[in-house]
């Protein structure tokens, strides 16, 4: 029977579906078309594997059909062929189900590859009860850890009552790492997954994970993904950044991974970087200290609110799969109580700021603007007030830098009487200091070092040493390696860090925290303090000390003397107070941004495929196009072009300026119809303008992006 052009039209659609996911066309032998059944009907296609054996059935209809009105006949012609796996498409879309254990189809984002359907099949003859299968207790529970059985059981449960998106809310330091771990191989073990994505926000805590993961799943292979050396399909568990995967994920079909583990990510990774996660048909996992059971709209950062909502949208929850708290942790003795301390001598604000006097001010730090801006506020008077926020960021008082120094000494020397009146005596040890900017952290190692060189063993030994991430100004370089000798060797025992070691960092024997810089974030705060909640038997840590400078313990409402039953320092952070009106104030995104950590580029073989500086403008190219790419509403063709766009961009980073109709007269897109085709695909010479209007703002945004839009006919939007 004849086609009509509208169903023709929509089969050549998904023909290019199947040759974006790899798929050959002309073999003979990978896919059938017009499929005679046994019944007489006939499939549209069949999918095989590379032996001929069918796998899959793909239903075409029109672009006009919802693919999903098709699903009782693709499962029936699926049936008829004894293969689980049925797809549904009118060339715009794809729809997915395995008909043994699915009732409904689900969007996907591509078809599947061969190779992804061939190891599905293959992971059937495994298939065993989850049920049935053990908790590693070698790996989690095993040492009293009771919460880590109840996760997996309440995370195992959800997958075998078919739900696909799962949230975990456990306290820093209860073992969330060791846990995904057990989850994994149980998983694993059930052959209900193959291949696992773990991402996670910087490079160095991909490392950590590798390290857990060597000990703990010794039997499934891992990887970390670099940035351009591609995937190793051999491997079972990918680690990855999100920035990484953000540059790579298109290169795989939807169904390459069967559980993606989110770890810790910045709330984008839900929100307009979520395209790495909706791209591929898994298990969704979320691994986060941060409490999301609270109310977002009693959190004092609005941040912190869009967080809390976006990842429980992106989760389908109205409450975490599995929590597990800081403060049940402590009461069950898995982690140490803490302690604070305010400072005395240094000027703290966390109510109404504080005062600054012009002499006190090192003035030539200031940059011009800066330095205007003081000059009309001191000219109202003499002291002003200014916000926490803005030390070291706006402007330096050298005399505070060095009280911090001396009155941290002095504290852990001779103790200090809390609000309870009682003696309290800091343990001397690894300490981490949270900067604000590199020149900051450089500061008060400096600092550190020269005031504690009586306890030096010799004059070139670091006591204090400092790392700084790119959002704060840097890299360090050297920073795995000074990370490294902080956590295994004696010295340095003080480490200043700028946005590096406040999420994900692993130390036991850390034993104070200075906090000298100031957050309004709850869930940034939470993540800082709990850098010291680990256990540590063979030092002797019964506790750790924060060391408070500017005033965020107030601001959070973290009070050790409202605690009740005997733990001290456990506390819900409340909303912080409203700023002053004659504050000093800065918009400072506090913030952990992946997009701005580690972008260098390390090739384990010593081959430099493009320069570091060509890495981080490709990577930060790509991280804009996938923040304006989730805001478009294109179609399985638009998607098509709007990706090479995104590969001509990113492989010209260091010298494009810009994406415009003349681009489209370039390979690779000449080979497919160039402009004329391009104006086709988006539906017309004005929708083209627009849609390149919107790309350039979104990519380049730099001065003469406006007017050179507007030369070229492309209105702003």
């Amino acid at each position: 029977m004849a086609r009509s052009g509208t169903e023709a039209f929509a089969r050549a659609k998904i023909d290019a579906l199947l040759r974006d996911a790899g798929w050959d066309l002309i073999d003979g032998t990978s896919v059938h078309f017009e499929y005679t059944l046994s019944d007489g009907t006939r499939a549209d296609y069949v999918l095989c594997d590379r032996k001929g054996r069918p796998v899959a059935v793909l239903e075409a209809k029109r672009a006009s059909v919802d693919p999903i009105a098709a699903q009782d006949q693709g499962k029936a012609y699926a049936e008829l062929l004894d293969v689980p796996f049925v797809f549904l498409s009118n060339g715009e879309e794809v729809w997915f189900f395995d008909r043994t254990i699915d009732a409904h189809a689900r969007k996907v984002a591509t078809l599947f590859a061969q190779g992804d359907l061939e190891r599905r099949m293959a992971s059937r003859v495994l298939r065993r009860d989850l049920h049935t299968v053990p908790t590693d207790l070698k790996i989690a529970g095993g040492d009293g850890r009771q919460y880590q059985i109840d996760c997996i059981d309440a995370l195992c449960e959800e997958v075998a009552l078919g739900r696909r998106k799962m949230l975990v809310e456990m306290a820093t330091g209860t073992g969330k790492t060791r846990t995904a771990a057990a989850f994994i191989k149980r998983l694993f073990e059930a052959g209900i997954v193959t291949r696992v994505l773990f991402l996670v926000d910087r490079i160095t805590l991909a490392t950590q994970t590798e390290d857990a993961f060597t000990d703990y799943l010794a039997d499934y292979p891992c990887q970390i993904l670099r940035p351009g050396r591609g995937f190793d399909h051999g491997k079972r568990i990918t680690l990855a950044t999100l920035q990484t995967m953000i540059n790579e994920y298109d290169q795989l079909s939807s169904g390459y991974f069967d559980l993606i583990i989110t770890d810790e990510c910045h709330r984008s990774i839900y929100g307009k970087w979520s395209g790495v996660l909706k791209h591929f048909d898994g298990y969704q996992l979320g691994l986060t200290a941060t409490p999301c059971s609270v109310d977002a709209e009693d959190l004092p950062d609005p941040e912190d609110g869009l967080f809390v909502r976006d990842t429980l949208r992106f989760f389908e929850l109205d409450k975490p799969t599995y929590s597990y708290t800081l403060t049940e942790a402590v009461e069950d003795g898995h982690l140490v109580p803490y302690r604070i301390y305010k400072a005395m001598t240094v000027k703290t604000a966390a109510d109404a700021g504080f005062q600054v006097h012009r002499s006190e001010l090192d003035w030539s730090a200031m940059d011009p603007n800066t330095k205007a801006e003081f000059e009309e506020l001191f000219a109202e008077g003499d002291p002003i007030t200014v916000h926490p926020n803005a030390l070291e960021r706006k402007f330096t008082i050298p005399e505070r830098n060095r009280a911090i120094v001396r009155e941290f000494r002095e504290v852990v020397e001779n103790g200090f009487k809390g609000a309870d009146g009682i003696m309290r005596y800091p343990l001397d040890g690894k300490t981490i200091v949270f900067g604000v900017t590199k020149k900051h952290a450089e500061t008060l190692a400096t600092m550190f070092d020269q005031h504690f060189a009586d306890k030096k063993p010799n004059q070139t030994t670091r006591y204090a040493d400092f790392v700084v991430s790119d959002l704060g100004g840097g890299p360090t370089p050297g920073a795995s390696t000074i990370i490294k000798r902080f956590k295994e060797e004696e010295y340095p025992k003080i480490l200043v860090s700028v946005n590096m070691l406040d999420t994900g960092f692993d130390c036991p024997e850390v034993v104070n925290l200075v906090m000298a810089r100031f957050t309004k974030s709850a869930i940034l705060y939470q993540q800082m303090r709990g850098r010291g909640t680990r256990k540590a038997p063979h030092i002797f840590k019964s506790s750790f000390t924060m060391f408070d400078f500017v005033g965020v313990t107030d601001f959070h409402g973290d009070d050790p003397s409202r605690i009740e039953g005997g733990v001290i320092g456990v506390s819900t952070p409340t909303t912080g107070p409203s700023t002053p009106s004659s504050l000093l104030n800065l918009d400072v995104n506090d913030h952990i941004d992946p997009a701005s950590r580690d972008w260098v580029t390390l090739d384990e073989n010593g081959r430099i495929v493009r320069t570091d500086e060509h890495d981080a403008a490709s990577a930060a190219l790509g991280l804009r196009f996938e923040a304006w790419f989730e805001a478009q509403s294109f179609n399985a063709e638009q998607e098509r072009w709007a990706r090479l766009i995104e590969s001509r961009v990113k492989a010209n980073a260091m010298s494009i300026d810009g994406f415009w109709d003349y681009d489209f007269d370039e390979p690779p897109f000449t080979a497919l119809g160039g402009f004329d085709q391009a104006v086709r695909v988006f539906g017309g010479q004005d929708a083209l303008d627009i849609v390149l209007g919107s790309l350039n703002i979104a990519l380049f945004d730099g001065p003469d992006i406006e007017r050179h839009s507007a030369e070229h006919g492309h209105p702003i939007h």
